[in-house]
């Protein structure tokens, strides 16, 4: 017997759709946003300001520094993994994402790096959430006068 659809509900938010960065010039605009460190990578978000709301950008690097080449291209899967499964529902929408490897990602448990993952995206949401609020500040005019 075939199963019906289930209607998006509203308690879970619509699933973001991934979109890979490909461009020196985009790693470098996401450079520009807020840093999250953390043990086996460091997260760089910054907000696109586009009208495609419900796309998220990735981007991955790992330097010569981690180990030779099956090293960096070892710790890239893993994080590519993680961002399959964590991105969907704990991205943050409307933003490019950049994780740069640590030489813990590549000794840790799954497990610990999925919890760094979901702890470094709320910590980067609150910290876009407050440069917002400080822009808006910032930028309204009084009209007291």
């Amino acid at each position: 017997m075939p199963v019906a659809p289930v209607a998006a509900s509203a308690c879970r938010p619509e699933p973001i759709i991934l979109r890979r960065l490909t461009r020196r010039s985009q790693f470098l605009a996401v450079n520009a946003g807020v840093r999250v460190p953390g043990p086996a990578f460091l997260l760089l978000v910054q907000p696109r300001g586009d009208q495609n709301g419900s796309c998220a950008g990735y981007g991955i690097t790992a330097t010569k520094k981690l180990g030779n080449a099956v090293v960096r291209n070892r710790a890239k899967r893993r994080l590519r993994a993680l961002i399959r499964e964590i991105f969907p529902e704990h991205g943050l929408p409307g933003c490019d994402h950049v994780l740069i490897a640590r030489n813990d990602v590549l000794n840790a448990d799954f497990a610990r790096l999925r919890a760094d993952m979901a702890k470094s995206l709320q910590k980067a949401r609150r910290r876009l959430d407050t440069r917002l609020e400080e822009t808006k500040a910032v930028t309204q005019v009084d009209t007291s006068c």
